[in-house]
């Protein structure tokens, strides 16, 4: 009978741990994917923003510290990798000049009616919106495995198996320009 309860009781153990292990690779899995959705939108600014910055670099050639700035920044970013912490410091660094770039933008009124510079722009807010889902789905995907690998019995299995913590993608987000709108107010 101590037979049967010893080996049940193992039986279980073992049930236990494949089911804790299969629940973190499930999590881990929701991780990368999270990540691999990030870095497609991270790409798609970085190929925007040389257009966007070739459109009005034809309205305001004054401008080309900031030019060099973003191309700059641009170029630390698509550098940075995956590793969220290095890549979150670098995609920050860029969102400031792309939003002074914004800014002078908005000092050309032909250069907004202009469609391509519509279009961009239109593009790029797009993409600043897909990257925060993307970041929020990541964030909540990590918050979720990380929560798993910390808490008991996973934790006693999780460095075993190669389970580990992540980081969070935090980027700061630039202060947008906020465009001046004239409503035809006659003195």
């Amino acid at each position: 009978m101590l037979t049967y309860l010893f080996f049940g009781g193992l039986v279980l153990v073992v049930i236990g741990v494949i089911l804790t292990y299969n629940t973190l690779v499930q999590k881990s899995q929701m991780v990368n994917n999270g990540w691999s959705d990030i870095d497609v939108q991270l790409k798609r600014r970085t190929t925007l923003i040389p257009q966007l910055v070739s459109v009005v670099q034809g309205y305001a050639a004054h401008e080309r510290e900031l030019f060099a700035d973003v191309t700059e920044k641009r170029a630390k970013a698509m550098a940075a990798g995956d590793d969220p912490a290095g890549r979150a410091d670098a995609e920050s660094a860029l969102s400031r000049p792309v939003a002074q770039l914004m800014a002078v933008a908005e000092a050309y009124p032909d250069m907004k009616a202009s469609g391509n510079f519509s279009d961009l722009q239109k593009e790029l807010s797009d993409t600043e919106t897909k990257i925060e889902m993307a970041r929020r789905f990541y964030n909540g995907a990590v918050r979720e495995l990380n929560t798993a690998v910390q808490t008991f019995p996973a934790n006693l299995f999780a460095g075993a198996f190669g389970f580990r913590e992540r980081q969070y993608f935090e980027i700061e987000i630039a202060d947008r320009a906020v465009p001046q709108i004239d409503m035809g107010k006659k003195s």
